[in-house]
């Protein structure tokens, strides 16, 4: 979103245009992504793809958007990956990537976990973790969002239209054969909100839920994550500039605005945006994880939503941020694994959830899986 705006405030300069305000700008960001996260490394993911045997297409859904989806099935995929803090470059993560490409597995899934990625992203940003799930015996499909990707364009609704999408596709990848056994779903961020919707929307068809870094309320979080990204320290001289530009225009009002016409654009008040309720009424048994620094979307909203259903389990991961925490497969993947194997074990009584795993120790400086 950062970027964003101020490749927004650059450009309408160099065109000799008047300087939008502030809660122009931002409302526009917050309607719709208006670009893709440098974090995201996509001529690598593309390249792995390409390697990789996989599935894909398109689902047209009941509002008129197209989405994207690919799937992988279970493998040995012997799967290489590490990852690291890069310091040459703020707020980027880099990681090293490599697998085998396996024979088709035999047998059937154990299940089919659903993949959904955060705001600027696309499905391919969770590629190490279709991996890793997909050797662990699950086949997994990963969706671009609307906005996304390979997906249509329609109006944002913060997980709420883009649930009613995914169950779109669910029906249609169900009636083609590419979901079988218990069906998970997990997501990133904006894509954790939208799991959690997503769960509420299918009811007893999802088993499980993962969620990562969710908000609890898209307007509180809005409110926490702008200030962040307009105080963290700029990386060129031209954005020192408009990180000034931006904090003198960006006031707590011109912030209340800017969410205010977002929310009238949309048809959607985004304080009404309320994930803790649609986390109350998810049947599936819920594994919500939250990094302890992160400050896009503090921790609060991980506790918040912790607290609003006697289905969720919660982890909090300590020295994690934002950017880092989905990056940590040696952290977190052997919990999450196990949680999927017993949270879709048909035997369990049907309101028990189980506990997670204790996390795995972390390995010194660079982290595998």
């Amino acid at each position: 979103m950062r970027r964003a705006l101020l490749l927004l405030c650059a450009c309408l300069l160099l065109a000799g245009f008047a300087w939008p305000t502030g809660d122009v700008a931002l409302s526009a960001r917050l309607v719709a992504p208006g670009g893709t996260s440098p974090l995201l490394q996509h001529d690598r993911i593309e390249q792995a793809f390409r390697r990789l045997p996989h599935r894909e297409g398109i689902v047209a859904t009941s509002a008129g958007v197209d989405v994207f989806w690919r799937a992988l099935d279970p493998g040995a995929y012997r799967l290489d990956y590490d990852y690291r803090p890069d310091d040459s470059q703020r707020g980027r993560m880099d990681f090293n990537l490599d697998f085998a490409v396996p024979a088709p597995a035999a047998g059937t899934p154990r299940g089919t976990v659903l993949l959904l990625h955060g705001w600027m992203m696309d499905g391919g940003s969770l590629l190490p973790w279709a991996l890793q799930l997909a050797q662990a015996g699950y086949r997994t499909i990963s969706l671009d969002l609307r906005n996304h990707g390979r997906s249509g364009m329609a109006p944002s609704g913060y997980g709420t239209r883009e649930a009613r999408d995914v169950a779109d596709v669910v029906a249609a990848l169900r009636a083609n054969g590419e979901i079988e056994g218990p069906l998970h779903v997990m997501g990133v961020s904006y894509g954790a909100a939208t799991a959690i919707f997503s769960a509420r929307e299918l009811g007893m068809q999802v088993e499980g839920v993962v969620a990562i870094e969710s908000f609890e309320n898209a307007g509180h979080a809005i409110r926490d994550m702008v200030p962040h990204m307009l105080h963290k320290a700029p990386e060129t001289f031209a954005q020192q500039f408009t990180h000034r530009w931006l904090r003198w225009r960006m006031d707590d009002a011109a912030l209340e605005r800017a969410i205010s016409k977002a929310g009238d654009t949309l048809a959607l008040p985004l304080d009404g945006v309320d994930v803790g309720s649609a986390l109350a009424e998810v049947a599936a048994c819920v594994l919500l994880v939250h990094g302890s620094e992160d400050e896009h979307v503090p921790v609060a909203h991980g506790r918040a939503l912790a607290a609003a259903s006697p289905r969720a389990r919660y982890i909090e991961v300590p020295g994690e941020d934002h950017i880092s925490l989905p990056m940590r497969l040696d952290l977190l993947a052997p919990t999450v694994i196990d949680w999927l194997d017993h949270a879709g074990h048909q035997s369990l009584p049907s309101r028990y959830c189980p506990p997670p795993l204790a996390l795995a120790q972390p390995q010194p400086e660079t982290g595998h899986s």
